[in-house]
């Protein structure tokens, strides 16, 4: 072991008259990870004898952790070569800066102050927040909440955290405070990043009382907004702050070399846990997932076929980055020089004309809000308006059908490939028709579909993930000449395993494997691999497949078989492959058609999937959500929120109590049940009794996760009384 020895000899005189200066030896310095200070004091007395005392402390030299691309200026000629390969996310940063220096990077025009940032002060800033967090007393290893919403001072938070070797714990602003407290716990946190002084308003009470925090670093806000900031008692710095202290240390540590080898540096592991994000928790409590930087680095290198980003295209940004799909979506969009716009919902619609973004990564719901308002805005239209609209909407659906024909691109379980009679017959039968509607769908284009184009807003494609796209939807953004790509994947998978492309954009379907993956359909009871074509569990293996679950082996290996398969739980098949026919482009792509605990066993014995009477369903205007029920029943039910000013048209309409300012809960029911039967036709399973609700589920109320799904199983409990007694 070596030490760094620091030896001094002090010669003091007791007597001011002899007037002896102090000698002093020189330092001799060895590199170690301590430092050992012995000071002797020679003191002459007055008979000329020496009094010596020895005094020695020993100081632990810090462990640095560091991303050798970012911080390579820092540590250039210390020992330490820096890499150009990327061995940990933050790395991405200095290449950003390098290629697109002046480029704006990031632009967040709704928090106080507006920010714009170009690469090269997006990696200045970022170098400086690690910086400052190390100097308030982050070390490495060391797991660090992050409670705050979609910004760009969330990025650079988030990066300047595992710049550092920390762990950062991500959450959102709108889970509760208990859950947060739970999060904070289970993840071993030490300190505490939250969006706004309101948010530590919100945590502070249940905190202060219940868990230690070493430090709390406020993003956005004045800290006199803070409530009792001093009974809190720990230290509290702005965003700033943090950035001020982390310029200044920066500063000395690039003009001082001793001050440089104060420390022991050590590169962050590619195989590091770097963030800790906990899964919705649709059932039990929320589980931590661990994702390493190989994990995210494999999204952000293998994204690229599916979103051809190249620099200067603008994407909007409205997303909560603790959302595994928008956090790496950001990170990969990042690396092509993209121009990054920070959005609301409240905002969206008018960002979408302003900014007219070439793409928007989001979730279902946001692509079934825009169609819902394009509907609605038809049907407020004049009658012969409405009824052109419609009528070349159905025009462009039958063109776009027969051109997926002709294409090759439509789904099919079947093995058996068709005969070349009735392929070339198949293949010319929709050739004719798509080329007879062709002139009136350009026609459309030019009259109708120009005016939504406008409205949306975007150029290139919108990227859908996080949840499933309802059929109907999928097929009007293309009727319109709107590309929406699906894709697919889970927290536990960083997230994305697979996703449409645009050269093989499949309705119906999830795509095919990105780059690196594998996927395989599994029987339910035996665990065996089925052909193609046939419905099982959907398992994934790849470089993005978590660490594991946090503090729990027993979940992980429920999730992860021992070949490192990943069991996403999810039902799907796997188009058949075929040389010919209408689905000859289709081969491989993945088909996902419900979750394997969402099936509902009835009493008959039979197998549904809700999903699909659900999207059917919520194509209607008067049904604003649903959950079917019926587990271990003999027929299935429905939870419906109304849409009470549609069903109030939709009476007036038909002439049903028209004049009275709200309906009896037995005509919204009957309105309810003749839109369900009109949209459920074609289902598999049709729904029996119906629960009108008047409160909608949300994740306020605790009756949806983070990422806007339902939880059903604390629905059906919370309404349990009332679906009993829909069987009686």
């Amino acid at each position: 072991m070596m030490m760094n020895l620091n030896s001094s000899l002090i010669w003091r005189p007791c007597d001011p008259k002899h007037g002896l200066k102090p000698l002093l030896l020189e330092q001799n310095t060895l590199s170690n990870c301590k430092l050992l200070h012995r000071r002797f004091s020679f003191v002459l007395t007055r008979n000329r004898s020496f009094r010596v005392y020895c005094e020695a402390e020993t100081k632990e030299m810090q462990i640095r952790k560091f991303s050798p691309i970012l911080e390579s200026k820092l540590i250039s000629g210390d020992g330490v070569l820096p890499s150009k390969e990327w061995t940990t996310v933050p790395d991405i940063w200095s290449s950003c800066a390098e290629k697109f220096a002046e480029r704006v990077a990031l632009n967040d025009p709704y928090h106080d102050p507006p920010t714009n940032l170009t690469y090269g002060q997006l990696e200045q800033e970022i170098l400086n927040f690690c910086e400052g967090v190390r100097v308030v007393g982050l070390k490495p290893d060391e797991k660090i909440a992050l409670f705050a919403d979609n910004s760009c001072r969330w990025l650079i938070a988030d990066q300047g955290i595992m710049a550092t070797g920390a762990i950062n714990v991500v959450r959102g602003t709108r889970s509760s405070a208990e859950e947060l407290l739970q999060i904070y716990n289970h993840s071993e946190s030490i300190a505490l990043v939250v969006d706004d002084p309101a948010m530590l308003n919100k945590v502070s009470g249940i905190f202060h009382s219940q868990v230690t925090i070493r430090f709390v670093i406020v993003l956005w806000g004045d800290k006199s907004s803070i409530t009792n900031a001093e009974a809190l008692e720990m230290p509290i710095y702005g965003y700033k702050e943090i950035i001020d202290l982390g310029l200044e240390s920066h500063k000395a540590l690039l003009c001082s070399e001793d001050d440089r080898k104060q420390y022991t540096y050590k590169i962050i592991n590619s195989d590091d846990v770097a963030t800790l994000m906990y899964t919705s928790g649709t059932t039990g409590n929320p589980k931590g997932v661990m994702l390493t930087h190989k994990n995210l680095l494999h999204q952000i290198t293998n994204l690229w076929e599916i979103v051809p980003a190249v620099p200067g295209d603008r994407f909007l940004s409205m997303l909560p980055p603790w959302h595994a799909y928008e956090r790496a979506c950001e990170y990969f969009t990042f690396t092509h020089g993209i121009e990054n716009v920070y959005t609301t919902v409240k905002n969206l619609r008018d960002d979408l004309r302003h900014y007219r973004p070439h793409y928007v990564v989001s979730v279902p719901l946001v692509y079934e809000t825009l169609y819902s308002g394009i509907q609605k805005q038809i049907s407020s239209s004049s009658t012969v308006r409405k009824f052109v609209a419609l009528l070349f909407l159905r025009i462009s659906l039958a063109y776009m059908e027969a051109k997926r024909i002709h294409e090759g691109k439509c789904l099919t379980t079947n093995l058996e490939q068709p005969s070349y009679i009735v392929s070339i017959f198949d293949w010319l039968w929709a050739r004719i028709i798509a080329g007879m509607l062709l002139p009136l769908h350009m026609l459309a284009k030019k009259v109708i579909y120009s005016k939504i184009h406008s409205a949306i807003g975007i150029s290139k494609a919108g990227i859908s993930g996080g949840g499933s796209l309802p059929s109907h939807v999928d097929k009007f953004f293309e009727a319109v000449g709107i590309m929406v790509q699906n894709g697919y994947g889970l927290t536990e998978s960083s997230p994305v395993l697979a996703a449409r492309s645009p050269s093989c954009n499949v309705l119906g379907s999830i795509g095919h494997p990105i780059r690196y993956t594998e996927i395989k359909v599994v029987d339910t009871e035996t665990d065996a691999v089925l052909p193609c074509g046939s419905k099982g569990i959907v398992k994934a293996r790849g470089p993005q497949m978590m660490k594991g679950y946090y503090k729990n082996p027993l979940a992980t290996k429920q999730a992860i078989d021992e070949n490192g398969w990943l069991d996403t739980g999810d039902i799907g098949w796997i188009c058949p492959s075929h040389s010919r026919g209408r689905s000859r482009k289709a081969a491989g792509v993945i088909v996902l058609e419900g979750r394997s605990k969402d099936t509902i066993v009835l009493s008959s014995g039979e197998n549904v999937e809700p999903s699909e009477i659900e999207e059917a369903a919520l194509r209607s205007n008067l049904i604003q959500q649903i959950l079917v029920f019926g587990q271990d029943r003999r027929r299935l039910g429905a939870l419906i929120v109304p849409n009470k000013d549609e069903i109030m048209l939709e009476a007036k309409r038909l002439s049903v109590d028209s004049d009275t300012p709200e309906l009896s809960r037995e005509k919204v029911t009957n309105l309810l049940h003749g839109e369900l039967r009109k949209w459920t036709a074609d289902c598999s399973f049709q729904v029996g009794p119906i629960l009108v609700i008047d409160e909608p589920f949300t994740i306020d109320g605790g009756l949806m996760t983070p990422t806007m799904k339902i939880r059903r199983d604390k629905v059906v409990s919370l309404y349990e009384e009332q679906i009993n007694n829909l069987y009686i």
